[in-house]
C-alpha cells in the first residue's frame, strides 16, 4: 500500500474529531512512547530482562504500527509526502549505500 493512502487514511480517522492532530512535541512524545514499547519487548524476547510469569506477551506486530501511526501523524501534520521521502530514501540508499556493506 503506497503511503499517500496511508496517509489518507490516517488523516480522514484524525479529521473526525475535534482536536485534530496533536502538537508536534506531543507526537513526538507519543512516537517516542511507541518506541519504547517495541523496545521493552524485543528485550524481553532477546535480552537479558525476561518478562515475569504473570506479564503478556506483547502484540509486536501491532507495536510497529503504533509507531508507522505515529510517524504517518507527524508527517501529515508537516505536510511530508511519505511516498517522496521513502524514494528519496532509498535512492540514497542504492547509490551511496551501495557498497558499504558485504554482499550474498
Amino acid at each position: 500500500m503506497p503511503f499517500k493512502k496511508i496517509q489518507k487514511e490516517v488523516n480522514d480517522w484524525i479529521s473526525r474529531y475535534e482536536i485534530g492532530y496533536w502538537k508536534p512535541l506531543e507526537m513526538l512524545a507519543a512516537l517516542t512512547e511507541e518506541v519504547g514499547e517495541v523496545a521493552r519487548e524485543l528485550n524481553h524476547r532477546f535480552g537479558p530482562k525476561k518478562k515475569k510469569a504473570t506479564e503478556v506477551k506483547a502484540n509486536l506486530e501491532g507495536e510497529l504500527a503504533d509507531i508507522i501511526y505515529a510517524v504517518v501523524c507527524i508527517a501529515n501534520s508537516q505536510k511530508i509526502d511519505l511516498d517522496a521521502a521513502w524514494k528519496k530514501l532509498m535512492k540514497k540508499l542504492n547509490t551511496r549505500d551501495k557498497d558499504r556493506w558485504e554482499k550474498k
